[in-house]
């Protein structure tokens, strides 16, 4: 069954490690489905530390959002709330959250579907990408074959090992490729990259009015505003039909109502990681782009060729950027088996206005994806706000997947499903609601996506994931 998937070409998220047919199936049919626990670093505390430290489980929350709560109902401005990564929104997630907040205001918060752990007080600050990882228990249902037919529990296993063993050839044990997912982008919109383009061309008026009313999978309310914004541009009449909980839409527009074509204005209120996001999550397209170019030319992700640029892997599962060379005739030999020992990877562009650069056949293939992306003049100089300014850096074609499990698990109750699950599969959809359900448990180090890995066996649309 072949599928179109426009939200997988936009963001580059089309290729695979291995040619095989996948499970089909579909994610998150229940949020509970989809747990994400966060390996975090460890934190120090100190009875006299400014910052109060918390464990804070979120079910169905979207981070950025949840932030502007935890802020208004502390008292305090978003950016004094420290944390490690985003995570998936139709989720139940755990992590470790630092607020420059008073201990046992932080303890009377009470907000909907949100449980707070005061683990005490502490002197450190977290930045993003400052954990060890994330451990994943995602539960997938309605498996079924290409022709849309229900898999069998053992059809199902057997499929998954098949495809574990064809990219434990192709790749080496315990690793996939290094797809940034669809979670960068937006999910069901994957408007971040579209706005990042104008903020790299300096042009603000599109930048924000594609944030305010590029279409994408929403509701109707939400899909109607944007509608009003593309026929009747920044009015009064969108600001009144405006959903409640499109808050940064809503500051955007009533700036613009009240300070007219001041379009930098209105970016800046969107918060500052969510600014910075639209620039790397255009650099992520290409990064994407750059793999799916590579497996095209038939060039390995995980073994160099002559012109390539590795870098050290720390005991993390992290590029330490610092470290890297280019691979030359006289070191291939040394470099590859430091690459198949996992000590080194490959790396491939997130482009920027310094970024080394590899040189010979994948280095004109990067600068072709670049060119054919038409960016191929963009300097990544932000004038108005120097810090989205971006030198570019680079990222391993490939990552680790360890503590692998799967099992098969009972179906659940069409009473406990999600409407999407029980309207059944529509037309351009891969999953069957009598195939096999699995439960996946693996680890991931920071950075890495477990979409990206299930969609390996899945090979689904991406609206799926």
């Amino acid at each position: 069954m072949s599928v179109k998937d426009e939200v997988a070409d936009t963001i580059g998220l089309t290729g695979y490690a291995v040619e095989a047919n996948g499970i089909g199936r579909v994610l998150k049919s229940r949020i509970t489905d989809f747990r994400v626990d966060e390996i975090s670093t460890k934190i120090s505390l100190d009875p006299r530390g400014r910052f109060t430290a918390a464990n804070i489980t979120l079910t169905n929350w979207e981070t950025n959002r949840f932030i502007g709560k935890l802020a208004k109902a502390c008292g305090i401005s978003r950016n004094r709330i420290f944390f490690a990564g985003t995570k998936d929104k139709r989720a139940v997630t755990k992590q470790v959250f630092i607020i420059d907040a008073p201990q046992n205001k932080v303890a009377k918060v009470d907000i909907p579907d949100v449980e707070i752990e005061i683990l005490g007080r502490t002197h450190q600050k977290i930045g993003f990408g400052n954990h060890k990882g994330n451990r994943f228990t995602i539960v997938v249902r309605g498996c079924c074959h290409p022709d849309g037919s229900p898999m069998t529990n053992s059809e199902a296993m057997d499929k998954i090992a098949q495809i574990e063993l064809l990219m434990k050839e192709e790749l080496g044990n315990g690793l996939f490729p290094n797809w940034i997912g669809p979670q960068r982008f937006g999910s069901g919109r994957p408007v971040t990259p579209v706005v990042g383009r104008h903020v790299v061309s300096n042009d603000w008026e599109s930048a924000v009015m594609s944030y305010l009313s590029m279409e994408g999978d929403e509701n109707d309310d939400v899909s109607n505003f944007r509608e009003k914004i593309r026929e009747k541009g920044i009015s009064e009449e969108a600001l009144e039909m405006i959903p409640h909980w499109l808050g940064f839409e809503k500051d955007m527009l009533r700036h613009l109502l009240s300070n007219s074509n001041d379009y930098i204005g209105a970016f800046r209120k969107l918060p500052n990681n969510l600014q910075l996001m639209t620039v790397h999550s255009l650099q992520s397209v290409v990064f994407n782009k750059t793999i799916e170019a590579r497996i095209n030319a038939n060039i390995p992700l995980s073994s160099p060729i002559e012109g390539d640029i590795v870098g050290r892997i720390d005991d993390n599962g992290q590029l330490e950027t610092s470290s890297l060379v280019t691979v030359e005739e006289r070191t291939l030999d040394r470099i590859s088996r430091n690459c198949k020992l996992g000590r080194l990877a490959v790396t491939a562009q997130l482009p920027g206005n310094s970024m080394m650069k590899p040189v010979g056949d994948f280095g004109k293939l990067e600068s072709k994806v670049v060119s054919d992306m038409g960016l191929g003049q963009t300097d990544w100089r932000v004038e108005k706000i120097g810090r989205l300014t971006t030198k570019g850096t680079r990222r391993p074609l490939v990552t680790s997947f360890s503590d692998f499990q799967y099992e098969p698990v009972p179906k659940a109750g069409e009473e406990t499903m999600g409407e999407d699950w029980n309207k059944g599969p529509g037309e351009d959809e891969i999953w069957h609601p009598d195939g096999a359900c699995i439960r996946f448990r693996f680890t991931l180090p920071s950075g890495s996506y477990a979409t990206t890995l299930l969609r390996e066996f899945m090979r689904t649309p991406l609206k799926q994931l």
